[in-house]
């Protein structure tokens, strides 16, 4: 599964790096979308054969995404 992250700060996904590295995944920061929006405009890619995105989130992620080729499902976002 191919997953992308939004965050609200650059500091964020700084962060979001360390744990993709912890969990011995590579992960892609890059400009957000086009199609998608976030406060700070940096978003992070990653592939992760796990469903339980969950273990991903956290207070610094504003959206969580599964991306399908172009398209972006919606799987969170922060209140």
């Amino acid at each position: 599964m191919k997953y992308l992250a939004l965050f609200f700060t650059h500091s964020g996904a700084i962060k979001f790096e360390r744990l993709l590295a912890k969990k011995n995944l590579k992960g892609r920061t890059m400009p957000v979308p086009r199609k998608l929006s976030s406060s700070c405009g940096v978003c992070n890619t990653f592939d992760c054969d796990s469903e339980h995105y969950e273990e991903f989130i956290s207070d610094d992620v504003e959206s969580f995404y599964r991306v399908d080729g172009k398209d972006y499902e919606e799987l969170y976002r922060s209140e």
